[in-house]
C-alpha cells in the first residue's frame, strides 16, 4: 500500500491474500483478525459449490489458517464458513434439512474428531458410532448416514484444520 501497488479497499486486500500463497500465515492471522472487513471479503472468494463439507473445510483453512488455540477468532471463522457453504449449497442444504447452525456444531465437531483421531495423546479414539451419537445430540436433523460419511472422510483422509 506504501508503494501504491495495494488499495486499502476491503475487496481488494481479500483478492490480494486469496491469490497469494507465500505469506506469513500467522502474520496473516493477526491481520484478518484486526480487519473483519477483509476477513468478510475474503470469505466470499470461496466457491465451497458441490464440496463434501470435510473437504470444503480443509479448503477453507488452506486460505485462512485456523488458530492453535479455541476462541473467539475460530468461532467466528466457523461461522463464517458454515454461511458461505450453506449459500453455495443452497440444494444441498435444504435436501440434508441443514442450517448455518447445524453446519456450525458440525464444523466444530469435525475439528474436534480430528484432533481425536490424530493425536498421539489420546489413547482411546471416538468409534463411528460414539460420533454419530455425540453429533446427533448437537445437530438434531441430520441424518446418521451422513454424519457415518463425515467420520469416514475424518479417518481416512485427515485432520480439517492442519
Amino acid at each position: 500500500m506504501f508503494k501504491g501497488i495495494l488499495v486499502d479497499h476491503p475487496k481488494e486486500l481479500a483478492k490480494f491474500i486469496f491469490y497469494t500463497r507465500r505469506l506469513n500465515w500467522k502474520m496473516l492471522r493477526v491481520y484478518l483478525d484486526e480487519r473483519r472487513d477483509v476477513l468478510d471479503e475474503l470469505v466470499t472468494l470461496h466457491n465451497f459449490s458441490n464440496q463434501f463439507l470435510p473437504n470444503a473445510l480443509r479448503d477453507f483453512f488452506r486460505h485462512i489458517h485456523a488458530p492453535e488455540e479455541r476462541g473467539e477468532y475460530l468461532e467466528t471463522l466457523i461461522t463464517k464458513f458454515s454461511h458461505r457453504f450453506c449459500t453455495c449449497n443452497a440444494g444441498l442444504v435444504r435436501d440434508l434439512g441443514l442450517n448455518p447452525d447445524a453446519v456450525y456444531v458440525l464444523c466444530y465437531s469435525l475439528i474436534l474428531l480430528s484432533i481425536d483421531l490424530t493425536s498421539p495423546h489420546v489413547k482411546n479414539k471416538m468409534s463411528k458410532r460414539e460420533f454419530i451419537r455425540n453429533t446427533r445430540r448437537a445437530a438434531h436433523n441430520v441424518s446418521d448416514d451422513f454424519v457415518g460419511h463425515l467420520y469416514d472422510n475424518i479417518y481416512l483422509i485427515g485432520h480439517v484444520a492442519a
